[in-house]
C-alpha cells in the first residue's frame, strides 16, 4: 500500500487519506486528478471498506474502465469488479433493471437511443396531422429532452402555464399531447429513454423511500469525476444517494465547465460547499502536463472570468517556448502554415505525427486544414466526426456534381433523386432499375424515355421523374460556361437541397449549413488558385477530380501514427505535445451565439481555456484576416482571446506574405512618406529564438504593419510582372501553394506572359505571371 501512495505529492496524498465526511477536490489542468480518485478508492478499500459500498460516478465508459484497471493493479481484479463504477447513464440503467417493475415497467426495458425516438415522435406528428414544418420532429425530440433533464413530467407540464404559453407562442400548441403520447407510447412499448435514465430514477428515488434508503447504505462512499458537467437532474440524485452518510467526494474544475449546451450547470460545482456541512476542500494546483510558459498564459486568460473558484494553478515544468501567434490573409493561408509548420517540426526533430493535435470550435473548420494537410502527405485522422468530404450533407451535394459530369452514375442518382423530397419511391426506384437492367442503359437513360421504357409508373411520378431528369439537364447546360463555385451555388439553391438543410435549426442542421457554406468556400478559393495555371479553368471536372483524390487520401489507412484533428469539446481530458488552436476570430471562437450574456462569453472563455491546456510543450494560435462566408471574402477580427493574454508568454509572428495583389498604381508617384505621417504606429521588434525556418520575424501583438513591408512592386514576393523580365530559365523560385521549384521555359507577352515550372511538390505547373506569386530565390 504505501508504494502507491509514495507516488502522490502532498496535495494529492491529503484528499486521498480522508476516508469519512463530503469533501471537494478543485483540480486543475494536468494536475493528476484521476490519479487521486483512484487512489482514494484503493485506500478506501485498504481500510476495510467493501467495495459493493463504493459509487464512482464518471462521464466516460473510457475513463471508468482506465480507473478500474488501475485500482484492479493495487488492490486485485476480483475486488475492482465488485466496485459500482461507471457513467452516471449506465450505472443507474443498473438500477432500474433492478426496480423497474416499482414503475410499472419490465426488467428487460428497451433503451431508444436518439435514432429510436426521433423515430417515433415523427410517426406521432405524422399521426395526428400536424405540420411537420412547424412541428420539426428533431426540435420537438430536442425540447422533450429539456424537459426530462429539468424534471418537468408529463404532469408537470400541464401544471405549468408559462410552459404551455411559450409553446404556444412558438406556434405549437399541441407540444404537450405529443409529449403525452410519446410518453404513453414508451411505456406502451417498454422503453425508456437516455433521458428517462436520469429522469426514472429521480422518480424511483422520491417515489419510493424504502428504494431511496435501500441505496443510501448500500453506497456510503460515493465519488463523482468532472462534477462541473452535472446537470440538475444527476445532481439531485447524486444529493439524494449521499444525503444519509454524506461521505461523497467530487472533483472538477470550474475552470473546465463547458457543457452549459448540453443542460451542465456550474453552479453545482460553485455551490457544493452550501449543500454539505463541514465540507474539505482540497486543491491540487500543480501542472504536471505543460510549460511554464503555457501554464502562466492559461491562468492570465481565465483569470478574466468573474464566476470561479480560486486557485492557482503553477508548475516545476521548464520555461518553455512562448504561445505563437500567427496571422494569415484567409482560411487557406492559415492551413497551409499549420501544414508547413508541423512538416517541418516533424523533420527537424524526428518527431511522430501523434505529436501534434490541431483544435477547432466548429467542425466545418476542417475542410482548409485537411486539403493544406493531404498536399503535404500529412496523415490525420478527425475525431468526433466524418473526414470533411466524407459527410452526408458534403456527399449529397458532390453526388448532384457528380451527375451532371456523369448522369450514368448510378450511386450519386440513388443518392440525390428523392433528396430533397420529391414524392419518388423505392418502388419506382426498384422498377427503374429493372428496367436499366434489361435495356442495359442507365437508370438516368430509362427515365429521360420513360415512355418507350415501358416502365409502369402513375402519370404523377412519371412527371416528377421528368422534372428531375431536365432539371439534372438544366445544370449541364450551366456548366458549360460557369466554374465550380457559381454551378456548385446554383445547383444547391436549384435543387432545394439549402431549403431543405435550413429547415432543420437544432446545433446539428446549422452545423450541416456551416459545412455547406464552407464546401462552397473551398471551392470559390479552388477557383482563385487555378487562375495562375494556364491551362486550368477552374471547372467541375478539375474540382471533382481534385476531391476524388482527396477523398481516396481521407480513408483511414489504418496507420496510428496521424496528427489529430477535433472540436475542443472533444479535445477535454487529452494532451498532446504540439497543438495548434486554429480560428481565433471573433464570432467564431468566441462564438457569434455567446455574445449575449456574460455566462455565455464565460463558457468559451473557459473552452479557450480547456485548449491552451491541452499543450504540454508548445501551443499555435492562428488566425485569418479573412475567411470566406458563402462564397464571399468576410474580413475577420483578432479574437479578444489572444488580446485576454498576458503579452510576455507571446511571441507573434507577422507574415511575410503581407499583401498578395499587386496595386493598380506605382507606389513612387506618391514620393516617401514621412514616418511622422505613417497611420499605424510600428511597435518594437522583439527578441526571436531561433527555432528553425518555422518561424518568421516576431512583434509585439498591436503591430499591424511591419515595419520593413515595401510596395508589392519592389518586393521579393511581388508577382513576375514586376521582375522587370529578370526571371529567365533556370532561375529557382518559390510559391506559396506549390513550395520551391526551377524555371523550365517562359513564353507569350504582355499581360499573357507564362512560365512552365517545375515544382518539387506540385510537379510541373504553367503559371500565368500576372497571377502567380512567386519569389524568385536563386
Amino acid at each position: 500500500m504505501e508504494k502507491y501512495l509514495s507516488q502522490l505529492n502532498e496535495a494529492q496524498l491529503a484528499p486521498t487519506l480522508q476516508k469519512d465526511g463530503p469533501m471537494i477536490i478543485i483540480a486543475g489542468a494536468g494536475s493528476g486528478k484521476t490519479r487521486v480518485l483512484t487512489y482514494r478508492i484503493a485506500y478506501l478499500m485498504h481500510q476495510g471498506v467493501d467495495p459493493f459500498n463504493i459509487l464512482s460516478l464518471t462521464f466516460t465508459n473510457k475513463a471508468a474502465r482506465e480507473m478500474k484497471e488501475r485500482i484492479a493493479t493495487i488492490v486485485g481484479s476480483s475486488e475492482a469488479k465488485n466496485l459500482w463504477m461507471g457513467t452516471f447513464h449506465s450505472v443507474f440503467a443498473k438500477i432500474l433493471r433492478v426496480e423497474a417493475d416499482k414503475l410499472g415497467f419490465p426488467s428487460n426495458f428497451t433503451i431508444y437511443d436518439t435514432q429510436d425516438s426521433g423515430r417515433l415522435i415523427a410517426s406521432i406528428i405524422k399521426e395526428m396531422n400536424l405540420d411537420k414544418d412547424i412541428y420539426k420532429y428533431k426540435q420537438v425530440q430536442s425540447r422533450i429532452s429539456s424537459y426530462k433533464n429539468s424534471l418537468i413530467t408529463v404532469h408537470a407540464y400541464f401544471k405549468n402555464p408559462e410552459l404551455i404559453e411559450a409553446d404556444t407562442m412558438a406556434r405549437r400548441p399541441r407540444m404537450g399531447d405529443i409529449y403525452k403520447a410519446y410518453v404513453d407510447r414508451c411505456f406502451k412499448a417498454g422503453a425508456m429513454d437516455f433521458d428517462d435514465l436520469l429522469l426514472k430514477t429521480n422518480e424511483l428515488l422520491t417515489r419510493f423511500p424504502e428504494v431511496l434508503m435501500k441505496y443510501q447504505n448500500r453506497f456510503k462512499y460515493i465519488l463523482v469525476d468532472e462534477y462541473q458537467d452535472t446537470n440538475h437532474s444527476q445532481y439531485l440524485i447524486v444529493r439524494a444517494l449521499s444525503d444519509k452518510f454524506q461521505n461523497i467526494c467530487v472533483v472538477g474544475d470550474d475552470a473546465q465547465s463547458i457543457y452549459a449546451f448540453r443542460g451542465a450547470n456550474i453552479n453545482n460545482i460553485l455551490n457544493f460547499q452550501k449543500d454539505y456541512e463541514g465540507v474539505n476542500v482540497y486543491r491540487l494546483e500543480q501542472n504536471y502536463r505543460s510549460t511554464k510558459n503555457i501554464v502562466n498564459a492559461a491562468n492570465s486568460i481565465i483569470d478574466k472570468n468573474q464566476t470561479k473558484l480560486d486557485k492557482i494553478v503553477w508548475t516545476a515544468n521548464d520555461e518553455g517556448e512562448k504561445i505563437i501567434v500567427h496571422r494569415s490573409l484567409t482560411d487557406a493561408d492559415e492551413g497551409r502554415y499549420v501544414a508547413s509548420t508541423i512538416f517541418e517540426t516533424k523533420m527537424q526533430n524526428q518527431l511522430p505525427n501523434s505529436d501534434f493535435a490541431i483544435l477547432y470550435r466548429t467542425n466545418a473548420q476542417s475542410r482548409a486544414i485537411e486539403d493544406a494537410l493531404r498536399k503535404r502527405e500529412i496523415p490525420y485522422r478527425i475525431y468526433g466526426g466524418l473526414s470533411f468530404y466524407q459527410r452526408k450533407e458534403i456527399k449529397d451535394v458532390l453526388s448532384y456534381l457528380r451527375l451532371i459530369i456523369n448522369p450514368a452514375d448510378e450511386e450519386a442518382l440513388k443518392r440525390v433523386i428523392n433528396f430533397p423530397p420529391r414524392g419518388i419511391g423505392q418502388t419506382t426506384m426498384d422498377k427503374l432499375t429493372v428496367a436499366a437492367n434489361s435495356y442495359k442503359r442507365s437508370i438516368f437513360e430509362v427515365i429521360k424515355n420513360i415512355d418507350k421504357a415501358n416502365v409502369k409508373v402513375n402519370s404523377g411520378t412519371k412527371t416528377k421523374l421528368q422534372d428531375f431528369a431536365t432539371m439534372i439537364e438544366s445544370f449541364q447546360v450551366l456548366n458549360q460556361t460557369a466554374d465550380v463555385f457559381e454551378l456548385a451555388e446554383h445547383v444547391t439553391k436549384s435543387s432545394g437541397l439549402i431549403k431543405e438543410f435550413n429547415k432543420d435549426t437544432t446545433p446539428e442542421g446549422v452545423t450541416r449549413m456551416e459545412n455547406i457554406e464552407e464546401l462552397l468556400n473551398g471551392m470559390k478559393d479552388f477557383v482563385e488558385g487555378q487562375k495562375e495555371l494556364a491551362d486550368s479553368t477552374g471547372s467541375l471536372a478539375e474540382f471533382l477530380e481534385d476531391v476524388a483524390l482527396a477523398t481516396d487520401l481521407d480513408a483511414d489507412k489504418g496507420d496510428a501514427d496521424h496528427v489529430a484533428l477535433m472540436t475542443i469539446h472533444l479535445a477535454k481530458g487529452l494532451e498532446f505535445p504540439y497543438v495548434y488552436i486554429v480560428g481565433l476570430e471573433e464570432d467564431l471562437f468566441p462564438s457569434a451565439m455567446s455574445m449575449n450574456m456574460r455566462s455565455e462569453l464565460e463558457e468559451e472563455r473557459r473552452l479557450f481555456y480547456v485548449a491552451l491546456t491541452r499543450a504540454e510543450k508548445q501551443a499555435y494560435l492562428t488566425y485569418a484576416l479573412s475567411r470566406y462566408r458563402w462564397g464571399k471574402l468576410v474580413d475577420s477580427d483578432p479574437s479578444r482571446f489572444i488580446e485576454e493574454i498576458d503579452e510576455q508568454y507571446l511571441e507573434v509572428l507577422t507574415p511575410k506574405e503581407e499583401l498578395r495583389r499587386n496595386p493598380m498604381l506605382d507606389a513612387d508617384i506618391f514620393g516617401d512618406v514621412p514616418p511622422t505621417k505613417i497611420r499605424y504606429k510600428p511597435a518594437k521588434q522583439a527578441v526571436v529564438k531561433k527555432k528553425g525556418p518555422a518561424k518568421q520575424e516576431a512583434t509585439k501583438f498591436q503591430v499591424t504593419t511591419p515595419k520593413n513591408l515595401k510596395p508589392v512592386s519592389k518586393s521579393g514576393n511581388s508577382s513576375v510582372s514586376s521582375f522587370d523580365g529578370n526571371l529567365a530559365v533556370g532561375n529557382k523560385v518559390k510559391h506559396i501553394r506549390f513550395g520551391t521549384g526551377e524555371v523550365l521555359k517562359i513564353e507569350g507577352t504582355g499581360a499573357d506572359v507564362k512560365a512552365e515550372i517545375d515544382f518539387q511538390h506540385g510537379g510541373v505547373k504553367k503559371l500565368l505571371l500576372r497571377f502567380a506569386k512567386l519569389e524568385v530565390i536563386g
